[in-house]
């Protein structure tokens, strides 16, 4: 078996956007994604597709890039490598819905190399519901736990651990949310390693749109109000602080002189911020806060 080349696994990765903005607009039934096809002017481009004012999803975007050049002396430095020309492609998607009772999701996969064969592959996926409900989480660790079994059985404890040291904000001493996998610098020895990783992202990109459909269809079915709005947006909000304060991914692409429409997607379409705010004991808003919580097992967990 040989080793697909950079060039096969960005056309890989394209395909995979296809199949995932297919997946989304069927299960939303109303919007579409337009699509913004750019050049970067340091090397190689992209799609981002934007996703706005559906039936569910408010506000989204499924971006694909290939972009390539020198290494920017702040990359190398903060990753101790040589200097050497660089290859970048990936998925990246972020969702926000209409509805504060349907989560938050985001998930990436990508591929880094450079000229002077240091490689490796990252990504993951992870749920920041507005709203924490058990049920909900366990759904959604199971069936991320399955797709890491069929690869690797240290791969779901390994990767949830990474995830929630990830998605921490240090300065509220909190979780993004429920956490996920996440997983970085995946580097193979071999051409049947380096297939394994990569068939492994690929199986992370499959799994977005079946996981985030069934969210869809099942919680956009519950009632809610302006209290539960009012609060999706300080949700939001924390949501900002993640990624501007602590996202490697936004630190990367604006250290590359990336696409800075692209990069920032990910952003809500508005978000609140309150001072002191503290939501009533006993409320599913203090229920929410009191879980956002590292290392918790949300595949045993019960109430």
């Amino acid at each position: 078996m040989s080793r697909k080349t950079k060039e096969e696994i960005a056309e890989i990765y394209r395909q995979m956007q296809d199949h995932i903005c297919k997946g989304l607009e069927l299960g939303d039934g109303k919007g579409n994604f337009k699509e913004d096809a750019w050049e970067r002017p340091g090397g190689g481009g992209g799609r981002t597709r934007i996703f706005e004012n559906g039936a569910i999803i408010e506000k989204g975007g499924v971006a694909f890039s290939a972009v390539h050049g020198p290494t920017p002396e702040k990359i190398l430095a903060k990753l101790g490598l040589e200097q050497a020309d660089f290859f970048a492609t990936g998925v990246s998607i972020v969702l926000h819905p209409f509805s504060p009772m349907v989560p938050i999701i985001h998930m990436n996969i990508r591929y880094f190399e450079m000229e002077n064969g240091v490689h490796w592959f990252g990504g993951g996926i992870d749920l920041t519901p507005h709203y924490i409900n058990p049920e909900d989480a366990r759904y959604f660790h199971q069936e991320v736990k399955k797709v890491c079994d069929q690869f690797d059985l240290n791969y779901y404890p390994k990767f949830k651990k990474w995830a929630d040291d990830y998605f921490f904000l240090k300065h509220r001493n909190e979780t993004r949310g429920i956490g996920g996998i996440f997983y970085d610098r995946m580097s193979a020895k071999s051409d049947e390693e380096f297939q394994h990783l990569l068939d492994f992202s690929l199986a992370i990109g499959r799994l977005f749109p079946e996981v985030y459909t069934h969210f869809m269809k099942k919680n956009s079915q519950i009632p809610f109000g302006k209290e539960q709005k009012a609060w999706q947006n300080l949700r939001r909000g924390r949501y900002v602080e993640f990624n501007l304060v602590w996202d490697s991914g936004t630190k990367f692409g604006l250290d590359t002189n990336g696409r800075t429409e692209s990069i920032l997607m990910s952003m809500p379409p508005q978000a609140e911020w309150e001072y002191m705010h503290q939501p009533a004991p006993g409320s599913p808003e203090a229920f929410t806060l009191e879980h956002l919580k590292k290392d918790l097992d949300w595949l045993t967990y019960e109430l």
